[in-house]
């Protein structure tokens, strides 16, 4: 099997196991479970496929659908045997953002051939499952939360389309890409790294603007 599908497989079953665990701790019943799971393991690969006007992955091969049901099944009977599902929530979704910050990206230039699409499509199929996740499980989001996020998956894509546009193997630039992605993410995750945020300040009163 291609090193980029193992990625692609990788990616959905542990945004799925995310997905499940953010079911857990609402304490939902397996139908939760399973919804949560495919929603967080295919949204992200389907709005890319969409954007690029593909039949979308799931449909064309519903292995990526019994993935999420199997990891769901699993995580609903073994989530009570985890000491912290939300510490574990976040690693995992680490490991499924740099995966598919790479996977989303070697589909974008394949079908484009553009850089700039390539690196806008890893990070929406990055992303976007987690933000699903969250809002749908009433979950802090990730794209609230003060550690660097979004970043990490625009890294990743970056080095990916950067190596194999140079014409590096694609296992080799996509391994880079991964490594990249998830060090960002678990450096944010562990030490905190952030940017500086946004300082409100009071505006100006309409007289003052001429």
């Amino acid at each position: 099997m291609h090193p980029i599908a193992l990625l692609d497989y990788a990616g959905v079953a542990v945004f799925a196991a995310t997905g499940a665990l953010a079911a857990s701790r609402k304490q939902l019943d397996i139908i939760g479970f399973l919804f949560l799971a495919c929603v967080t393991g295919i949204g992200g690969g389907t709005l890319r496929d969409v954007i690029l006007n593909l039949p979308v992955f799931w449909i064309a091969n519903s292995s990526h659908v019994l993935i999420c049901a199997a990891v769901a099944v699993l995580v609903f009977f073994s989530a009570h045997r985890v000491e912290s599902r939300w510490k574990w929530l976040l690693w995992l979704d680490a490991v499924g953002l740099a995966a598919f910050s790479v996977m989303g990206a070697a589909k974008g230039l394949a079908i484009t051939g553009s850089p700039v699409v390539s690196v806008v499509t890893g990070v929406l199929t990055a992303t976007f499952g987690g933000i699903l996740r969250d809002v749908l499980a009433g979950e802090p989001s990730v794209l609230l939360r003060p550690e660097i996020y979004v970043t990490a998956a625009l890294v990743g894509a970056s080095i990916f389309t950067l190596g194999d546009v140079a014409g590096l193997p694609q296992i080799v630039s996509g391994l880079a890409g991964f490594a990249a992605a998830f060090a960002v993410r678990g450096g944010a995750l562990k030490f905190g790294w952030s940017f500086a945020s946004y300082k409100s300040r009071p505006g100006r009163r309409p007289e003052d603007i001429s």
